[in-house]
Order: C-alpha cells, then sequence, then structure tokens
C-alpha cells in the first residue's frame, strides 16, 4: 500500500473537461493498493495520514495534523504508484492489486478517512482524470506499508 499526500492550497478532479470534486486547504492523497495488502494496513494508512504532523502552527513548525487544522482531504486512486521500474523502460505494474479488490480498499480507505469527520472528497476509481493542485510549502511525502 503506497500514498503520496500533498499539503494543497486547493485541488481539484476534472473528469472529461468538467470539475468532479474540489476542496480548498488539505491534501491531496494519491492512493494505491498492492497485492497481499490487507486491512491492518489499511487501518495504520489511515491513521498515519490522520495523526502525521504535516501542517504548521503559529511558529511555521510542522506540529498540526489534518484534524488538528479541520483541513480537507482529495483521495485519487493512483494504481501506478505500485510500478516496478527497476528493468527496462516499461513499467510493470505486476504488484497493482486487481481492479476488484483495488476499488474496495479504495472505498474502505475514504470510508474510514470520512469517519473522523472531515470532509474527504474523491476522483472516479478506474476513471481517466486530471488532477490540478496548488501544493502548499510545497510539502509532498510518500507513505508506504
Amino acid at each position: 500500500m503506497k500514498a503520496v499526500i500533498q499539503r494543497v492550497s486547493n485541488a481539484c478532479v476534472s473528469i472529461s473537461g468538467n470539475v468532479h470534486s474540489s476542496i480548498n486547504s488539505g491534501m491531496l492523497v494519491l492512493f494505491c493498493v498492492e497485492k497481499d495488502d490487507t486491512e491492518d494496513k489499511l487501518d495504520w494508512m489511515v491513521n498515519k495520514i490522520l495523526s502525521l504532523r504535516f501542517f504548521e502552527d503559529d511558529n511555521e513548525k510542522m506540529n498540526k495534523s489534518i484534524l488538528d487544522v479541520s483541513g480537507e482531504i482529495l483521495v485519487v486512486s493512483q494504481f501506478t504508484l505500485a510500478a516496478d521500474c527497476k528493468k527496462g523502460t516499461r513499467p510493470s505494474f505486476d504488484n497493482a492489486e486487481t481492479p476488484e479488490k483495488a476499488k474496495m480498499m479504495y472505498e474502505k480507505f475514504v470510508n474510514k478517512l470520512s469517519s473522523h469527520n472531515l470532509t474527504v472528497k474523491t476522483g472516479v476509481f478506474a476513471a481517466m482524470m486530471q488532477v490540478s493542485l496548488v501544493n502548499d510549502g510545497p510539502v509532498t511525502f510518500v507513505l508506504t506499508k
């Protein structure tokens, strides 16, 4: 399981030129489910994202979590994070979970984040999307479990 999280001033997902969803201050999460990922890994990822001190306090130190700042979250499925680029020039996606299981885990991930009284918006699983963002900082972290 992998996630790229970016602190954003705003972000949106468009499909076929139409805005599907957008957020203001918060985080963009690009989320990937890999083969053999479990519910325990999912819970770890949710807890890490919710508790990570990712936002600045009054002293400009990263001491506040998404919960502390009541930020918004935009979650976008991103199976390409499972790519293995070690050999050759064409990425291998052998480690990506099957679409059926990945979608189920993606929906559980979104539901678990939403259960914490945060605004959580999404892209559309497996759709061709255009993601726009203003990275705040820039601050970007890669989480793997």
